[in-house]
């Protein structure tokens, strides 16, 4: 049971990335995602997340208009566009799992590795 990020890499500012998050071994019906990125020599930003079942999402306000998350139940993927990208974006990405609707980290028993996004011209 985990859960791999993947689809990082280098973009320009403005550009747009699609992240992918392979849930396999979730049932997404029982478990909300959550994306969270850390940037070098930051803390770990919670994002967004996407609840199980409903569907319903939330935004944190450095993400909200930019980027949308949306899942694949029958296919265990969630994934995360991203758009408008800037250089303070830089960061590693990781996807979650919680039971909760939470974008507390603690709340965030299941983490998979990372994927690097770089936003440079």
């Amino acid at each position: 049971v985990q859960l791999q990020a993947s689809g990082g890499g280098l973009v320009q500012p403005g550009g747009s990335l699609r992240l992918s998050c392979d849930a396999s071994g979730f049932n997404l019906d029982y478990f909300a995602i959550g994306w969270f990125r850390q940037a070098p020599g930051k803390e770990r930003e919670g994002l967004l997340y996407i609840t199980k079942v409903a569907g319903r999402t939330f935004y944190t306000e450095s993400v909200k208009g930019r980027f949308t998350v949306s899942r694949d139940n029958a296919k265990n993927m969630v994934y995360l566009q991203m758009n408008s990208l800037k250089p303070e974006d830089t960061a590693v990405y990781y996807c979650a799992a919680t039971n909760l609707a939470s974008m507390d980290e603690y709340d965030y028993h299941y983490w998979g590795q990372g994927t690097l996004v770089t936003v440079s011209s």
